[in-house]
C-alpha cells in the first residue's frame, strides 16, 4: 500500500486530564474519529498534497489512518508548548521525500516550524548526495538546497500554546494524513459486488423454490343416464334398434295395418269371429297371409 494523496492539520485542546486534552486536539484537528497509527518519515513519490477540507471527506469514522504526527502536553500555566512537522519534496518526482516530527517547550510557531523544516531537508539532502554544512543556519541551507535543484519544495506545519492559566492540561498536535485512495476504491467495489451478490443470491432463492405443478382437473368420466323401463315392457324396447333397422320395422307396422283394414272391410257385418282359436294365433295367421295378399286392380 503506497498513499497516494496527504493532508496537513493541527489543533489544540485544554481539558483538566491530559488524555481528554489530546482528545480535544484532535477534534480540532479533525481526525478524532480516526484511529491514528503513527508512521516513520517517508514522503511516497508522487503524493499529493490536498486541503484539510478535501482529506477529511475521505476519512470513515473508525478507520485506520496512517500518518506523521507529533503531540506535546502541558499543564504549566504560561508555559510556550509547540509541536510542528516538517516536509522537503525532491524535484524528481518518482523519488520519496521526507516527513520530520518535532515538539518543543518556549519556541514559537516560526521557531519550531524552521527547525522541523530543517530536519525534513537535511535528510533529504543527504540522500540526494548535496554537500553542506551542518552548522550553517536554516537560511543558508534552505537557499544551498534550492540552488542544488534537488529538492523543489520545503515547508512545515506547526501548532503552539501557552499553558492554562489555571493549570489545565494544554496539549498540541499537528500531523501529515496519508490516504490512499486505491483502497477506498477496493472497498467501494466490495461493497457493491456484496450488494449485487445479496441481491443475486436472493432472487436465486426465488427462483430456486419449487413451483408447484399446476394440476389439471380430473376428466369427469360421463355418468350414463339412468334407465327407467315400465314394469312389463319388453327390454328390447329399452335397446334403440340398429341403424337402418327402423325403416324395416316402420314399413312392417305400417303393412300390417293396412292387411288389418283390408280383412276388416272384407269381412261380412254381423259374421261372428271363429270360434275355438286364440286370438293370438288369428294374428299370427294374418300376419304371416300379408305378404301374399294381392290387391285388386283398379277399374
Amino acid at each position: 500500500m503506497v498513499p497516494n494523496k496527504v493532508f496537513f492539520t493541527k489543533g489544540v485542546g485544554v481539558h483538566k486530564e491530559r488524555l481528554a486534552s489530546f482528545e480535544l486536539a484532535l477534534r480540532a484537528a479533525g481526525v478524532a474519529h480516526c484511529n491514528l497509527v503513527l508512521v516513520s518519515s517517508i514522503y511516497p513519490p508522487g503524493c499529493k498534497i490536498i486541503s484539510k477540507e478535501e482529506g477529511l471527506k475521505l476519512l470513515r469514522p473508525g478507520e485506520i489512518v496512517f500518518a506523521v504526527y507529533d503531540r506535546e502536553s502541558n499543564n504549566e500555566p504560561n508555559r510556550l508548548v509547540a509541536a510542528s512537522v516538517g516536509l522537503a519534496i525532491p524535484s524528481d518526482s518518482s523519488m520519496h521525500g521526507y516527513l520530520s516530527e518535532h515538539h518543543s517547550f518556549g519556541e514559537t510557531d516560526e521557531r519550531a516550524g524552521e527547525y522541523a523544516e530543517d530536519l525534513a531537508a537535511s535528510m533529504l539532502a543527504t540522500t540526494l548526495g548535496i554537500e553542506f554544512n551542518p552548522e550553517l543556519d536554516w537560511d543558508e541551507r534552505e537557499d544551498l538546497f534550492k540552488m542544488s535543484g534537488k529538492i523543489v519544495r520545503t515547508s512545515n506545519i506547526t501548532q503552539s500554546a501557552v499553558g492554562n492559566k489555571d493549570g489545565l492540561w494544554t496539549t498540541v498536535f499537528a500531523a501529515a494524513v496519508f490516504i490512499n485512495e486505491d483502497n477506498l476504491s477496493v472497498e467501494s467495489g466490495k461493497s457493491q459486488g456484496d450488494a449485487a451478490s445479496g441481491n443475486e443470491d436472493a432472487n436465486r432463492d426465488e427462483t430456486s423454490r419449487p413451483v408447484p405443478e399446476a394440476r389439471e382437473p380430473a376428466a369427469r368420466q360421463p355418468e350414463e343416464p339412468t334407465k327407467h323401463h315400465p314394469a312389463g315392457s319388453d327390454e328390447k324396447a329399452a335397446h334403440p334398434a340398429p341403424a337402418g333397422q327402423g325403416h324395416h320395422l316402420n314399413a312392417t307396422r305400417d303393412q300390417q295395418e293396412v292387411t288389418k283394414a283390408v280383412l276388416r272391410a272384407a269381412q261380412p257385418r254381423g259374421e261372428p269371429s271363429p270360434r275355438g282359436k286364440d286370438a293370438s294365433t288369428t294374428a299370427e295367421d294374418v300376419v304371416l297371409k300379408a305378404g301374399r295378399l294381392r290387391f285388386p286392380k283398379p277399374l
